[in-house]
């Protein structure tokens, strides 16, 4: 095991210095026009953007090295903190996949429709096999509204509401710095959470799901 899968599986977390430097232009320009009045949005059906967040393509590259050349992009959203859109987030894990259909599939459930998607709930080992890949395309200082993560929770498995904030003291608190162009891949179970942003400017960050399986029982992956 390499150093940075070794600091990954201790923390559930790392960080990738400006490997997306390059690309940003690029990424820009995939997500220009979209809404920026929603707190985040789905994408869907834009092709150069899944080209590349397939494995072989300049960010699908990143969760491949964790996940192998089976890893794909299974959901993704674009978040864009502003003064018009400025949330806090509460401690929480990603307790939900994104499916075409919904399909009666044991210990699949409670199911939902978010902007016209359908989410459920699965087995939280589904969850634990997956990865999630933040993808900044704006400098994330101190001041602008940095992701917190609780390092080693996503080995706590589904943490029950009411543990949250007990296991967050146990574990305590990293703050998620960030430049544009770096990429930050956590395991898709992580406790994590994030304040309001003290500024009034842009905090734009792709989040991507990967998984590198199939879904049981004719379920199918909504992906991108």
């Amino acid at each position: 095991m390499d150093a940075v899968a070794q600091e990954f599986a201790a923390t559930g977390a790392v960080r990738f210095f400006g490997v997306l430097v390059d690309a940003l232009d690029r990424l820009e320009n995939a997500v220009a026009g979209l809404p920026s009045e929603s707190v985040g949005v789905r994408l869907q059906a834009n092709e150069p953007l899944r080209e590349m967040l397939e494995p072989n393509g300049c960010v699908g590259a990143i969760p491949a090295h964790f996940l192998g050349a089976g890893a794909k992009p299974v959901r993704a959203i674009l978040f864009n903190k502003t003064a018009e859109t400025n949330w806090s987030l509460a401690w929480h894990q990603d307790r939900t996949i994104c499916v075409k259909t919904k399909r009666e599939v044991e210990g699949f459930g409670p199911w939902t429709v978010k902007q016209g998607f359908v989410h459920v709930a699965p087995p939280v080992d589904l969850l634990a096999k997956m990865i999630t890949i933040r993808v900044h395309l704006d400098d994330v200082p101190a001041t602008n509204a940095p992701l917190l993560i609780a390092p080693g929770s996503h080995r706590e498995g589904m943490v029950p509401v009411g543990k949250i904030e007990e296991t967050v003291a146990r574990l305590g608190t990293a703050i998620c710095l960030a430049d544009a162009g770096d990429v930050w891949v956590y395991s898709t179970l992580i406790l994590h959470a994030s304040a309001a942003s003290q500024q009034a400017k842009a905090r734009r960050v792709l989040q991507v799901d990967y998984a590198a399986f199939d879904l049981p029982d004719g379920l199918e992956w909504q992906g991108i």
